[in-house]
């Protein structure tokens, strides 16, 4: 993690308050816990000092509440005072499983209810605060960035609507596409990646990896991840390859060109370990395909990371994908929800994103510079080099 002794040379922007949504209350509680243990334990801040004021709680949490009528109609209520505040609204806009009621049907929220209700709250704060920042860790309506014809530019548009009702900093993971800051340039935007947490979750669970240009390639998964993938190989001195998706632009299933094959473009694998990196699982068709082309190739080991499993159609695929041997285990973060029954499976690695976060904050509430945080390649480094040298466990590799 970074240095959090740059930070008692700087002072806060504003007393600091967190508003968790109910779609990211587990992992919201998360950071509200690590953000107080910084501040109890690891900082030595001046005392009596009015800059401090409300420095040093045992939780950041805001009670609000979002009420909603029989109609389907809601209102948001803040229930403390933010005024002179900065304030952090962690919200999740893929959590499918908070329900409401209208006209007495049960119905489960959608992104866009989500997004609504994130309005709704900025819209009760009403100006009082000092700042608002907005975490959305998966990008409302992220893959909608781009007009083909006469199309919707929806991701664009909702940074537009969200800075012009008075948010000053917009903090997300591994976006589809980082260029929709273009709809709002002098407005504050942050992608960051889970590589180290990849990493670190990878070497905790396997202890037989060698890592290196000889045993180890990282593939991008199409052409758009391709960035990502260079990245962290890169950084942990790997091989790279990667697929292109061949389309069948004569038809659309499910609002998409169906994919025709997936083409490989790279060295030799036989016999390698690989690690296939992209943004987001879906319904996970074309990674499972992708994994059993790699597996027909030679491949010894694949391993799948990335930051949002969706698993949009279930389990029953990627079950049928690890019983045939397509891959040997799926490392996904806790940015945005799965239910237990995703979780529970053997092959399901998951990457602890919550200390993560609450660093993110902690160095936004203090405007100290981020560059540290956003690339994280010398702890990268530092990891892989004590896994090599015979690191195994945890605590080796971590402290």
């Amino acid at each position: 993690m970074p240095d959090f002794h740059k930070l008692e040379g700087t002072i806060p922007v504003a007393p600091l308050n967190l508003i968790v949504m109910e779609s990211a209350k587990e992992l919201g509680d998360s950071v509200d816990k690590y953000i107080a243990q910084f501040r109890h334990e690891l900082y030595k801040m001046p005392e009596n000092d009015p800059a401090f004021h409300g420095y040093v709680k045992d939780s950041y949490q805001i009670k609000f509440n979002l009420n909603r009528f029989a109609s389907g109609e809601a209102k948001a209520t803040i229930s403390e005072s933010v005024r002179g505040n900065d304030v952090y609204i962690l919200t999740d806009v893929c959590n499918y499983s908070i329900t409401y009621k209208m006209y007495n049907y049960l119905n489960h929220k959608s992104p866009d209810d989500h997004y609504q209700d994130l309005k709704r709250v900025i819209g009760a704060i009403t100006g009082k605060a000092k700042r608002i920042n907005v975490i959305m860790p998966f990008l409302y309506e992220g893959r909608q960035h781009k007009r083909n014809g006469m199309e919707s530019l929806d991701a664009a548009q909702m940074f537009k609507e969200l800075h012009d009702m008075g948010i000053s900093n917009f903090i997300t993971f591994d976006a589809h596409d980082p260029r929709i800051s273009n709809a709002k340039p002098l407005g504050g935007f942050d992608n960051f990646l889970a590589s180290y947490q990849f990493m670190k979750a990878l070497l905790s669970h396997i202890d037989d990896l060698v890592v290196d240009k000889d045993h180890l390639t990282v593939i991008s998964p199409d052409e758009g991840a391709l960035d990502r993938a260079v990245y962290f190989a890169n950084v942990i001195g790997a091989d790279t390859g990667m697929f292109y998706k061949r389309r069948d632009y004569a038809h659309v299933v499910n609002g998409t060109n169906p994919i025709v094959a997936h083409e490989f473009l790279g060295s030799d694998i036989q016999g390698r370990d690989v690690i296939i990196i992209d943004d987001m699982i879906s319904s996970g068709s074309s990674m499972i395909d992708t994994a059993k082309q790699l597996k027909n190739m030679g491949a010894k080991r694949v391993f799948i990371c990335t930051t949002f499993g969706l698993f949009t159609d279930g389990m029953s695929k990627f079950d049928e994908g690890y019983k045939n041997g397509y891959f040997d285990a799926v490392i996904t973060t806790n940015l945005t929800y799965m239910n237990e029954d995703v979780t529970s499976r053997e092959y399901i690695f998951i990457a602890d994103m919550g200390k993560f976060l609450a660093t993110i904050i902690d160095f936004l509430n203090h405007d100290a510079s981020m560059s540290t945080v956003n690339m994280p390649t010398d702890k990268i480094h530092e990891i892989v080099g004590k896994y090599n040298s015979g690191c195994k466990t945890p605590t080796e590799l971590f402290d």
